[in-house]
């Protein structure tokens, strides 16, 4: 499990992490307490045996083209381990470039304590106020990205930039950037690496079983928005999206290999799903959908989500959300459904099954 004793900066890494894959909130056990009546929908086991898989899995096999440190960005404490693991040595002639991602406020402290100034010498960049996750990074040279940030391993290779993309410790990226290691050379491998990572198991889109017959469902709408009725072809998963990065920002296509919508279009259907996930960037993907007449109809979500609502708010495209009946079990891709606001109630029904 967690070490009793999480600094800021591990606390940083994980909630960023578990964000990314739609974890709204998170408790940790013994730092935050738990509320009693707190209503658990899975139960995921993951110790060092598992985090070791993960970074093996995520190892870099092959070239690097540049190391990024700072997604989220990073804090004092980062920055004073990037300078420690850079002390006394420069990053290598044939090495990939090091780039440290900051905010102005922490880049300030560290001009006021030198060690962005130690940073520099050894031949890094340290950047600020921008993120390795929306950088318009040249694809003449940069095809490998080391991090050593789950989040931005998860956006980098997405439809954002579309670039291969891999993790290690902090100490080790800039071990590579200074030449104490290379790719072909054998890392050792943490404790429990051979041990079968847990998991949660979920069912697959096809075991979904057809829903038939008239069904109809309450749910709540936002305050921004007045009275609607639309009706249209129902776009359904049971599994959040993600809208930066994962959904194609011209066509709405979900691009996500190994989601149960992989390759279906969003663009003109009520769309019904869980929730939104990954960075709360994600409103800009849904706006620029709709300038360019791609946006979903209509969305419909089991609870409110940060992703779609506020520019779903923005552009009154009608929303709604909290339903007291199971809106993903009782419905089917291709249904035709409509969806229904009066007052301060919104209805959605199926009108024809498809």
């Amino acid at each position: 499990g967690l070490p009793a004793d999480l600094n800021h900066e591990q606390k940083k890494a994980l909630t960023a992490a578990a964000a990314n894959y739609g974890c709204p909130l998170l408790y940790i056990e013994g730092v935050v307490p738990i509320p009693d009546d707190a209503d658990f929908q899975a139960t995921l086991i993951f110790g060092a045996a598992e985090l070791a898989k993960r970074y093996e899995d995520l190892r870099p096999k092959t070239a690097v083209s540049l190391i990024v440190i700072g997604c989220p960005q990073a804090s004092v404490g980062e920055i004073r381990a990037v300078a420690a693991a850079l002390a006394g040595k420069t990053v290598a002639p044939d090495a990939p470039p090091l780039w440290v991602f900051t905010s102005s406020a922490n880049k300030a402290i560290a001009e006021k304590i030198g060690i962005a100034d130690q940073i520099r010498r050894s031949g890094a960049l340290l950047l600020e106020n921008t993120c390795p996750e929306v950088v318009p990074y040249d694809p003449s040279w940069v095809k490998h990205v080391l991090t050593n940030s789950m989040k931005a391993e998860h956006y980098i290779k997405s439809g954002l930039n579309g670039i291969p993309t891999s993790v290690m410790p902090l100490a080790d990226c800039v071990g590579l950037a200074t030449g104490d290691w290379g790719i072909d050379e054998t890392r050792p491998a943490a404790a429990g690496t051979t041990k079968k990572a847990a998991s949660v198991k979920k069912a697959a889109a096809g075991d979904k079983p057809e829903a038939t017959g008239a069904f109809a469902a309450s749910g709540h709408g936002l305050p921004s928005q007045g009275d609607f009725t639309v009706t249209g072809e129902a776009f359904v998963t049971d599994t959040p999206i993600t809208l930066l990065g994962f959904v194609n920002r011209e066509t709405a296509v979900i691009e996500e290999p190994g989601h149960p919508a992989n390759g279906q279009s969003m663009a003109g259907k009520i769309a019904i799903f869980p929730k939104g996930s990954g960075s709360t960037v994600a409103p800009y993907v849904l706006l620029e959908l709709f300038y360019r007449g791609k946006a979903p109809l209509a969305i419909a979500n089991t609870e409110i989500d940060q992703q779609s609502a506020p520019a779903c708010s923005l552009e009154n495209i009608p929303y709604a959300y909290g339903f007291d009946r199971d809106i993903i079990a009782n419905l089917n891709a291709g249904d035709l459904v409509e969806l229904t606001r009066r007052g301060n109630v919104v209805t959605l029904r199926v009108v024809e099954r498809r």
